[in-house]
């Protein structure tokens, strides 16, 4: 396990170069919880004249204090009497000798959630008193409902300040080399099929010890880091976090459709959309449609997050066993299932970092397919699924791409299935002949077929494409 800064070498370099230059820069930074936001900032801040005050839920006046209590410790000077922020701001900037002082006010939302004036008086503050400095001025929030009421939406006081913002991701699957060392690359991929990309995450699983045996003390037990990770984040997010929670376990049991999940969650049809719009926002579910058509009809629904993903599949339906130690069935479930799992964010992973590395073809457009035939004899309809497809209209070039968590896959027999369901792909907008391509993915292959239009990729050649 390593706990150094890792892979944020773009948003770092994208920080400095702002902060060479002249001139007062608000910066927003955001997303999701565990992601990394405070450590950026520390980072950005380590060479640099700071304040840093990490905000808390215990209200306005009592952070408005915190901050003065900063100021006073970096100017060396006695705590300023009063608690109006404009005025705090203005004794700091007549008292500051260093014209590139960094002010970063991390977890803002905080403040957002217990004041709706706060954006309105750090609007003042701005547009009154820093625009005229060369101070770097950071907000940072967890919450992205309140960072965007607060900060980022239309109606927000702050609204059109910001000189720059950076919504922070998970971190790409190529650095979890750096993470684990020791690590096979398979073994990476069943990391990041439990955890995602998730800083917090991963510094909680050793490279020292096995998949199953970091699930079993990080997630099943009870003194586990993410045991109630599930919980701690959709109380912190969400007003109704056990609605929520009835939804996201609708959907990893395997209910796609609008109605289903309804149905499954005991909501209304008429009020699901709203909470999956919150899901999707918060990067917690995804909604779907094949690659090739747009139709609203054929929306599903899946969990996108990994570490809910997996958390929904093997440990939140055996809470009440958990809770009392008891890890039998969960352990179970795991051992029967997690390979199928695993051959999921498999697919995943290939769809969102592999595919674009390819250098034969570039693509426009990546994503999954799915329809259906009739057969001709019986009008029996045939449901027909391809894990990956990308095409470019402007070449008139498209890619079928298959994904199999298996070894020595017979690749004959995988790439005659796949080009038989390619023939019902329908491509909208291009009529002329279309050029097909065709890649599979496996841990390893056996009776290759091989044509120049059929690409094979084992885990060595995936491994390569994403640089591990």
């Amino acid at each position: 396990m390593s706990l150094k800064f890792i892979n944020r070498v773009e948003e770092l370099s994208f920080l400095e170069k702002r902060y060479q230059k002249k001139g007062f820069e608000f910066f927003v930074i955001y997303g999701r919880r565990r992601v990394g936001k405070t450590e950026l900032i520390k980072q950005f801040i380590t060479d640099k004249p700071y304040i840093y005050l990490l905000c808390d839920k215990s209200g306005t006046e009592r952070n408005i204090y915190r901050f003065k209590k900063k100021i006073s410790e970096y100017l060396n000077e006695p705590i300023i009497e009063t608690n109006d922020l404009e005025e705090i701001f203005t004794y700091l900037v007549k008292k500051i000798k260093s014209n590139n002082l960094v002010i970063a006010f991390d977890e803002f939302s905080y403040l957002v959630e217990k004041d709706d004036s706060i954006p309105s008086q750090f609007q003042v503050v701005v547009d009154n008193i820093l625009k005229q400095t060369n101070i770097f001025f950071i907000l940072c929030g967890s919450s992205i409902s309140m960072m965007e009421k607060g900060v980022l939406s239309y109606k927000s006081a702050l609204y059109g300040r910001k000189t720059g913002h950076i919504q922070l991701k998970e971190i790409p699957f190529y650095s979890f080399s750096d993470f684990f060392p020791l690590n096979s690359f398979e073994k990476n991929i069943e990391f990041y099929a439990v955890l995602g990309g998730v800083p917090f995450y991963l510094e909680k699983f050793s490279d020292k010890k096995t998949t199953f045996n970091n699930i079993k003390e990080q997630i099943f037990d009870k003194t586990g880091h993410l045991y109630e990770e599930i919980d701690f984040l959709l109380k912190e997010e969400l007003r109704e976090p056990d609605v929520y929670k009835n939804i996201i376990s609708a959907i990893a049991s395997g209910k796609t459709k609008v109605v289903e999940i309804a149905n499954a969650a005991k909501i209304k049809t008429h009020d699901i959309d709203k909470y999956l719009k919150v899901l999707i926002r918060l990067g917690i579910a995804k909604r779907e449609t094949p690659i090739t058509t747009i139709k609203s009809k054929k929306t599903i629904y899946s969990i996108d997050d990994n570490f809910f993903s997996f958390s929904f599949v093997f440990s939140e339906p055996f809470i009440s066993d958990l809770e009392i130690r008891d890890t039998k069935a969960a352990e179970e479930k795991l051992k029967k299932d997690f390979n199928a799992y695993i051959g999921k964010k498999f697919e995943k992973l290939i769809l969102e970092e592999a595919l674009q590395k390819i250098n034969f073809v570039q693509l426009q457009k990546i994503g999954k397919w799915w329809g259906y035939y009739r057969e001709s004899t019986t009008n029996k309809r045939i449901e027909l699924e391809i894990d990956i497809i990308g095409f470019n209209e402007n070449t008139k070039e498209i890619v079928f791409a298959e994904c199999k968590w298996s070894e020595n896959v017979n690749a004959i027999d995988l790439l005659q299935k796949l080009k038989e369901k390619a023939k019902y792909v329908e491509w909208p907008n291009i009529k002329k002949k279309r050029r097909e391509y065709y890649i599979l993915f496996a841990k390893s292959f056996k009776k290759k077929s091989m044509h120049e239009d059929v690409h094979y990729f084992e885990l060595k050649d995936i491994a390569k494409l994403l640089k591990q």
